[in-house]
C-alpha cells in the first residue's frame, strides 16, 4: 500500500503489484485464446516501467512517430502503427520503427504503398475498416458515428483487396465488455466477411478492458477461440491500453485553499483537470476520490474540486466529506495511471505531476519530475 506521507504533490503513482497483477491476466488471455496482445501507448507510454511489462507482453502498438520510435527504443521492437493520415515527411520514419502499418483511407494508400520498395525495412501494411456499428455511446470517443474520418466503411473496398494489403484493422470498441466485441464481430463478418479470408492477420484494435473486476474473460477467450476457428489462417492481434494500466495507481493532490461562492465551495488543488485530468471534462466524467463519497451527501462538508489554471471551467463537483477539508489536506483520485498521463498538458504553464512507482518492496521510485526547463523546451 503506497504511504501518501512520502509521495510529492502534485504526483502520478502506480503500483508494481498491481501492474503486474493486470499484465498476468492479459498475459493468460493471450496464451489461453492463442492471439497477440500488445500495448497501445495512446493510453500508457510511462516507459520507464516497459522493462516489467516486457516480461509479459514484448510488442506496441504506435499512432505516431514520437510512438513509433519509443516503441522501437524501449519496447524492443518495432510498432504496430495506425495514424489517420500519413505524409511525405514522416512516413519513412514510420518504415524506419514499424512492423505493421495500416492506412486509414485507400487514398492514403495508393500515395504511400508504391514508395515501400524504397526501404530496406519490411513491413506488413494494412487497412483500417469501419463498420458502422459502436456500442460506444460518447460520439467523443465512437469512431463509427454517422461521418466519421475514421476507417474505410465496406462499400469503397468491394470484393478484393488491394494488392499489396495483407491485414484488416478496426477499432469501435471504448472500455468495453467483451459481449460488445462479440456483436461488433458479427457486423463485421456481415460486411467484410469476404475480405477476411484474403488477408493475413486481423486486428481487433482497443477498447478491451479485461482487467476490469466485472469483465468476463472466459467469455471473451471463448469468442477469440471461436472466431479463430472460424478463420484459422488469421494472426488475430488486439491492442488495449486502459486494460494495462486500468486501477494501477493514483495522482496525489493537495488542497492549497477553500473558497466560497453562493454558498458553493470549492476546493483549490495545485492540480488542474484541464492540464492533468482532460478527460474529466471532455468526456466528461468524475473520478473517484478516496475517503470520499462520489455524490453529495445532505449535511455533510461537500466541495467542488477546483483546479490550478486560470481556466475558469476547470472544475469538477460535488463530493462530500466527513470532515471539512483544510489546507495541505490530501486529495488521492484513484485510477489515474491510463490515458491521464499520456493526456496532460503543460496549458498555463503549470507543471506536470511527478511520475513514480511504488515497488512491491514498498519504496517510492520517482522516475520523472518536471521543471521549467521542461515547459521552456516544449514551448520552443
Amino acid at each position: 500500500m503506497i504511504e501518501i506521507n512520502k509521495v510529492p504533490s502534485p504526483c502520478f503513482v502506480m503500483e508494481e503489484e498491481l501492474l503486474r497483477k493486470n499484465l498476468s491476466l492479459i498475459k493468460s488471455v493471450k496464451d489461453r485464446a492463442g492471439v497477440d496482445i500488445i500495448l497501445a501507448f495512446k493510453a500508457f507510454a510511462m516507459w520507464k516501467s516497459f522493462p516489467i511489462i516486457r516480461e509479459y507482453i514484448p510488442h506496441s502498438t504506435a499512432s505516431s512517430v514520437f510512438e513509433a520510435q519509443l516503441a522501437y527504443e524501449e519496447m524492443g521492437s518495432r510498432a504496430h502503427t495506425f495514424s489517420p493520415a500519413y505524409t511525405h515527411e514522416n512516413f519513412p520514419i514510420f518504415m524506419k520503427y514499424s512492423s505493421h502499418i495500416t492506412f486509414n483511407s485507400l487514398s492514403q494508400f495508393n500515395r504511400f504503398y508504391p514508395e515501400a520498395e524504397k526501404y530496406d525495412e519490411k513491413v506488413s501494411f494494412g487497412l483500417r475498416i469501419n463498420p458502422e456499428y459502436s456500442e460506444v455511446e460518447t460520439d467523443l470517443y465512437n469512431p463509427c458515428a454517422p461521418g466519421s474520418r475514421l476507417g474505410i466503411v465496406a462499400d469503397l473496398l468491394g470484393d478484393q483487396l488491394p494488392e499489396g494489403v495483407e491485414g484488416l484493422h478496426f477499432h469501435t470498441l471504448c472500455e468495453s465488455s467483451s459481449y460488445d466485441l462479440e456483436k461488433t464481430l458479427e457486423q463485421i463478418e456481415l460486411k467484410f466477411g469476404h475480405l477476411l479470408s484474403q488477408a493475413k492477420w486481423f486486428n481487433m484494435g482497443g477498447g478491451h478492458l479485461m482487467t476490469r473486476s466485472d469483465y468476463d474473460v472466459e467469455h471473451l477467450i471463448k469468442v477469440l477461440k471461436r472466431f479463430k476457428a472460424k478463420y484459422p489462417h488469421l494472426h488475430i492481434i488486439m491492442e488495449p491500453g486502459s486494460a494495462f494500466a486500468w486501477q494501477t495507481g493514483i495522482l496525489v493532490s493537495t488542497v492549497v485553499d477553500v473558497v466560497e461562492n453562493k454558498g458553493i465551495k470549492t476546493a483549490i488543488l495545485d492540480v488542474s483537470f484541464a492540464c492533468h485530468m482532460p478527460d474529466c471534462l471532455e468526456m466528461p466524467y468524475k473520478p473517484q476520490i478516496r475517503g470520499a463519497y462520489h455524490e453529495p451527501v445532505a449535511g455533510l462538508p461537500t466541495y467542488r474540486m477546483g483546479g490550478s489554471s486560470c481556466l475558469s471551467g476547470d472544475f469538477i463537483g460535488e463530493w462530500s466529506f466527513d470532515e471539512p477539508l483544510l489546507v495541505g489536506d490530501k486529495i488521492i483520485f484513484e485510477d489515474m495511471i491510463h490515458y491521464t498521463i499520456v493526456k496532460t498538458t503543460m496549458f498555463n504553464g503549470i507543471s506536470h505531476p511527478a511520475i513514480a512507482l511504488w515497488t512491491k518492496d514498498n519504496q517510492l521510485n520517482i522516475y520523472r519530475e518536471f521543471d521549467y526547463q521542461d515547459y521552456k523546451s516544449r514551448m520552443s
